[in-house]
């Protein structure tokens, strides 16, 4: 039998199909894998609970409506006055007083008209406690001298010597004192009445979805069993408007007439931190700590006895401040400087349990009570904790009595819009092309939902005088 050769032909090259052989074939278990994912379902929040809202809450700030663009108080002033002004006589029986400027004149009228003192008016020094009797209120003799200019003589009837000469000192109205038989006084002070005014700021906040997001399901429970991710995502755009809605609050400034950097419609609010920096009380020293002894604490506590202070506060601090002020208080402890507070907790009913369960520490020092409290705002490296001077506040746990009504309410109160039935204090609507069964927003064919958050506040800080700010 003849031997016939063998050609061996590539049929790849000609487009053919290229057949397997039996060591390429695989098994089914590579070709699919049946074995389901192993994914926890749990969120886990990798920097805990990020929310702040909540301070005016816990400082028993009050929320109430307003119907006006901007929320107006009254403060009444003190009821003795302080004069700065000028002696340079050392050698004369009399000198003339010279009032620094018009900052201290309360009245719109001349100064030269309505006089800071009038005759026989004592005033005191208060740096060395000498007293001067007022002679001569020049009220003829504007022409040649200072229209607040008045002639003062020592009280005790010495001549003036090197303890009299001052330049812008303080003196306190101390009195007055007349001679038998002599006139009534022809003009009176009226207790100084201060009107102060804060707008209403617009909030707003917006989270949407399209209908195919709002279809999926994920891997995460977001809870309650539900693993629709935007479920998550809109609550999260909620929390976050209600936020920025408080730190709005909080930070906002008002906007000068001048004002040429901000659009001449947005007015502004005044903010409880531009409240504090403007009227309050400030510590601030070049310390990381400013209150890390016990002589700093004092130093407060004094300056609350000068501002007519309540004898109860709410110390929200960051926690640098908050480790040092426990430092302080072990050390003060172990020597029995400051005392525990049985029967004290009047913010909390009188319950030190409840006080403990909402994460206040107190303590007592010099009559005051003292109930201190972590701020999360103020750690929050996003927020005031990215090294913002702030390092906490103080403030009253109090109410504050109206001058002109006599009703009585919190130092802090966060007013909102409303009318009639309408609130503007925490507004949320959804509109949508049909997703999710909202089909209100005019136009059918937008394939997603819309949800809207919008607020109008606007926060009143009564007797700002009496809160502290604490910088470092």
């Amino acid at each position: 039998m003849a031997t016939t050769a063998t050609t061996t032909v590539d049929h790849t090259a000609s487009g053919a199909q290229y057949r397997l052989t039996p060591e390429k074939y695989t098994t089914i278990d590579t070709l699919l894998d049946p074995t389901k994912d192993f994914v926890i379902p749990q969120l886990v929040e990798t920097y805990g609970d990020q929310g702040i809202t909540g301070f005016m809450k816990m400082t028993g700030a009050i929320i109430a409506g307003g119907t006006a663009d901007q929320v107006d108080w009254w403060e009444i002033g003190r009821r003795h006055r302080t004069i700065v002004g000028t002696l340079d006589e050392n050698s004369a029986q009399s000198d003339v007083f010279v009032p620094d400027g018009s900052a201290e004149t309360t009245s719109t009228e001349d100064p030269a008209t309505i006089k800071h003192l009038q005759n026989n008016d004592i005033i005191m020094n208060v740096a060395n406690g000498i007293r001067y009797l007022v002679t001569d209120d020049q009220r003829t003799e504007t022409s040649t001298l200072d229209g607040d200019a008045v002639t003062v003589v020592r009280l005790d009837g010495a001549a003036f010597s090197s303890a009299d000469p001052v330049s812008s000192g303080t003196f306190a109205v101390v009195g007055n004192m007349y001679a038998q038989g002599s006139d009534q006084p022809n003009r009176f002070v009226t207790q100084d009445l201060k009107r102060r005014q804060s707008p209403f700021a617009i909030v707003k906040g917006r989270y949407e979805v399209n209908g195919s997001q709002a279809t999926n399901i994920g891997w995460i429970d977001i809870g309650g069993g539900d693993f629709r991710w935007f479920m998550y995502e809109e609550a999260n755009a909620r929390k976050r408007f209600e936020d920025q809605r408080e730190l709005t609050m909080l930070f906002g400034e008002k906007q000068s007439d001048s004002s040429t950097a901000v659009a001449k419609d947005i007015a502004g609010t005044e903010g409880y931190f531009a409240a504090l920096e403007d009227r309050g009380i400030q510590v601030s020293n070049a310390n990381a700590n400013p209150l890390d002894s016990f002589a700093e604490f004092d130093d407060i506590i004094i300056e609350l006895d000068r501002q007519g202070a309540p004898a109860e506060y709410a110390m929200y601090v960051n926690r640098k401040q908050d480790l040092a002020i426990d430092d302080m208080l072990a050390s003060g402890i172990a020597t029995s400087v400051t005392a525990g507070l049985p029967g004290q907790f009047g913010a909390f009913q009188n319950s030190p349990d409840m006080a403990v369960q909402l994460g206040f520490k107190s303590f007592t020092r010099g009559g005051y009570t003292f109930h201190k409290h972590d701020w999360r705002l103020l750690n929050d490296p996003t927020l005031a904790g990215a090294g913002v001077a702030f390092q906490g506040v103080m403030c009253p746990m109090s109410q504050v009595a109206d001058p002109r009504t006599g009703s009585k309410a919190p130092a802090l109160a966060m007013y909102y819009k409303e009318a009639n039935g309408y609130s503007r204090e925490m507004e949320h609507w959804v509109t949508g092309g049909g997703v999710l069964g909202h089909t209100n927003n005019g136009d059918a064919g937008t394939d997603q939902a819309v949800f809207h958050y919008r607020s109008e506040i606007a926060m009143c800080v009564r007797a700002a005088n009496q809160h502290v700010l604490i910088k470092g």
